[in-house]
């Protein structure tokens, strides 16, 4: 956010809020003004970071020299963001949904009409403006020439709303057409076709019946079929174990979007990091049109904020999601610091340095171990300890590259010779190689 820019956003918020934001608040306080504007609500810290991440959004959307096309995704995402919900926390008010009206109010009344309702237009952006400045629950005073000119009946397309029925519906015939198209057979009525056999094989025959009614021997029981003897289970075979590998762990190249400070705990950072994940991955959102994890690092008060922002980063993405003072921190920011000397404590004062991937590396891009490539496990289980048991062995080199030395690794003493002696360099697909900025045999973390 610009410094005009903030100054302008405050003094519209001040018009609205004179007591709670004087025309002197700062723009580093707007992330915690939510509770003074509306102080009935609770928000939730996931809640808190969101506002945060809402305000470094409205900065950026409506910017004059912004390309084109980049600008185009930021609206599209908001407007399918605001598709299932009345304000950006879904129904609580707070000080982005202000930021986000005082941004995009001028766009928006220089909309057409196809950009505001046509086919491919903004329809809930529209929805969205006239609710804010309009409903009482976001106490703005804003004069009526100065709001933006609605009119809720002019719709030039109408989505049709999905009816969940004809949706199942749908999804089935897509399932039977997708088994005819494979050769499938379709398994209905299996049970009955059974129970038609069954009944089969019990009619009589005719030949047996006329035999049985000339037989005058009535003492003679008839003998029951001897059982067959079921052989005996054959025990399952547990699942092979993986050879412990840095392999297992996937680390990918990840692009920080945002970081702020956590808002429960001065040692932590919270950063909004794009690591490739596609649509609908669990614990994953969306962010100014890329899915995005949220990850919490203790990080503040090591590394200047300042470069947690809009960089790239090496992140550890299959370690099991962890709660950490009330947000789901859900990936790993690698980074080196110096080795401790035997007997000498950890006492987390640094230096820190963050791993770097090397220059054009795109963010989700896999990177490894040079002759350690295999596929990584979905979720390492912790109790394998799986990272813990391999992460003595990522160290930095006189080089300032980044790699492993299995020959440190207590479980993997031996194994080095078969993989090659040394340390095996951390590389990216096009192999490039990871690096950090000063400390040599640090281990990285």
């Amino acid at each position: 956010m610009s410094s005009s820019d903030g100054k302008e956003l405050i003094a519209f918020l001040h018009s609205s809020f004179p007591s709670a934001i004087p025309p002197t608040t700062a723009e580093s306080d707007l992330p915690t003004a939510s509770h003074t504007l509306y102080p009935s609500i609770t928000y939730t810290d996931p809640e808190k970071v969101d506002i945060s991440h809402w305000l470094t959004t409205s900065a950026r959307l409506a910017v004059p020299d912004e390309d084109e096309a980049k600008h185009a995704e930021r609206l599209g995402s908001l407007n399918i963001h605001l598709s299932t919900r009345t304000t950006l926390l879904g129904s609580k008010p707070s000080v982005a949904d202000a930021a986000i009206y005082h941004r995009l109010a001028p766009a928006v009344k220089g909309w057409s009409a196809e950009e505001r309702t046509g086919e491919k237009g903004y329809h809930h952006i529209v929805r969205y403006i006239d609710f804010v400045q309009n409903a009482p629950l976001f106490g703005l005073s804003i004069p009526a020439d100065e709001k933006v000119d609605i009119d809720v009946n002019d719709v030039k397309f109408v989505h049709k709303p999905i009816d969940p029925k004809e949706e199942k519906e749908r999804k089935k015939k897509e399932k039977a057409a997708a088994a005819a198209a494979g050769d499938t057979p379709l398994l209905v009525g299996k049970g009955k076709d059974k129970g038609q056999d069954h009944a089969k094989s019990k009619a009589p025959n005719p030949e047996e019946t006329a035999k049985a009614a000339t037989t005058n021997d009535t003492t003679t029981q008839p003998t029951k079929k001897e059982k067959k003897e079921k052989a005996p289970k054959q025990p399952k075979q547990p699942p092979k174990e993986t050879p412990l590998s840095p392999h297992l762990i996937d680390l990918r190249v990840g692009h920080i979007l945002k970081a702020i400070p956590h808002p429960n705990a001065d040692s932590l950072y919270v950063s909004t990091i794009a690591c490739g994940d596609p649509p609908g991955t669990e614990n994953t959102s969306e962010h100014e049109g890329q899915i995005v994890r949220k990850v919490c690092s203790g990080l503040n008060g090591l590394i200047p904020i300042s470069e947690m922002q809009d960089r790239k980063i090496i992140a550890v993405c299959n370690l099991k999601p962890v709660t950490m003072r009330g947000i789901k921190s859900v990936a790993m920011v690698l980074a080196a610091s110096p080795r401790l000397k035997e007997g000498e404590e950890d006492n987390h004062k640094g230096p820190v340095e963050l791993v770097n991937p090397p220059e054009g590396a795109v963010a989700g891009e896999r990177v490894w171990f040079q002759g350690w490539e295999g596929e990584p496990e979905g979720v390492l289980n912790p109790k394998k300890k799986v990272w813990e048991s391999l992460q003595p062995g990522f160290t930095t080199t006189e080089g300032l590259e980044v790699g492993f030395e299995a020959g440190v690794v207590e479980a993997l003493k031996g194994v080095e010779e078969e993989r090659g002696q040394g340390v095996r360099l951390l590389v990216t697909m096009s192999g490039g190689v990871c690096t950090v900025k000063s400390l040599k045999g640090a281990t990285v973390r």
